[in-house]
């Protein structure tokens, strides 16, 4: 049962709540925590929906009682982006549904990304939400992937070449670029397995139109089958870059916690968190 005397006192404070299609994870910043952060991933059972997994997590988990009334939730779930100045929040839902199928029972989101000029238009499931907004007073919520489009987004600012940016978690793949202050190329694919994972990689790469020797790749995140992955994309890539979380952020304390994404770490490193 959670210690029902580690209760906050601040009710500044907002909760990180990272929510994919199986794992969950809380965060908050707590500078009396050894690396500054206290981090909780959660075990999802199979079986049960998110919903009943996260009511069952206010049961359990030590951080969801200490008694936050703010909360920020990262959630995984196909994204659209529409161009900020064609933004029209009345049609944001007819335009995702069209554009993304087979998605019931859902409500659908948005986050604006000023410095891209676009709005990233994302879903949650609707028990999902209710479940969050009946604990806390004030929750924003932001596509998963908000925190690593923005980091690399300012890298893409560096240097004379193109760059394609591939970023992997929970069996996904991101892929996406930038050009000038916006979004090029940005789409998300099922990548369990390696190989298909540089077959995705390669096609937007081509799709592009970059160059093999001129051009950069930087690969970041919970790569499958790490080694073979980036050796096969630099075959075909020769400027082909891991990014390493402890250098990229200059070996902050949160880079130091094991398991936790490196959305998550940006989110802190960065801001927002």
């Amino acid at each position: 049962m959670p210690d029902s005397n580690n209760r906050i006192i601040n009710p500044r404070v907002r909760l990180n709540m990272r929510i994919s299609h199986n794992t969950m994870a809380f965060a908050v910043s707590d500078h009396t925590a050894v690396n500054q952060v206290v981090f909780e991933p959660y075990i999802v059972k199979s079986g049960i929906s998110l919903a009943a997994n996260l009511r069952e997590a206010f049961k359990d988990s030590a951080l969801l009682n200490r008694g936050y009334q703010r909360a920020q939730v990262l959630i995984d779930s196909p994204v659209l982006m529409i161009p900020l100045q064609e933004f029209d929040e009345a049609a944001k839902e007819t335009l995702y549904h069209h554009a993304i199928t087979g998605l019931e029972g859902c409500v659908v989101l948005h986050s604006v990304l000023p410095d891209l000029n676009a709005v990233a238009v994302f879903s949650i499931n609707k028990d999902l939400k209710l479940v969050i907004d009946d604990h806390f007073e004030d929750v924003r919520f932001v596509h998963l992937v908000q925190p690593v489009w923005s980091l690399l987004y300012q890298r893409s600012h560096t240097g004379m070449h193109r760059k394609l940016y591939a970023y992997f978690h929970d069996k996904r793949l991101e892929v996406f670029g930038f050009d000038k202050n916006r979004f090029r190329f940005c789409n998300t694919f099922d990548a369990a397995h390696s190989r298909d994972a540089v077959y995705f990689v390669l096609y937007a790469w081509k799709q592009i139109g970059l160059d093999a020797q001129n051009d950069e790749l930087y690969i970041a995140g919970d790569i499958p089958d790490r080694e073979w992955t980036i050796d096969a994309l630099r075959t075909y890539c020769r400027k082909a870059y891991l990014i390493n979380p402890v250098a990229e952020f200059n070996r902050a304390p949160v880079t130091q916690i094991k398991g936790m994404p490196f959305d998550l770490q940006t989110l802190f490193v960065k801001g927002g968190g």
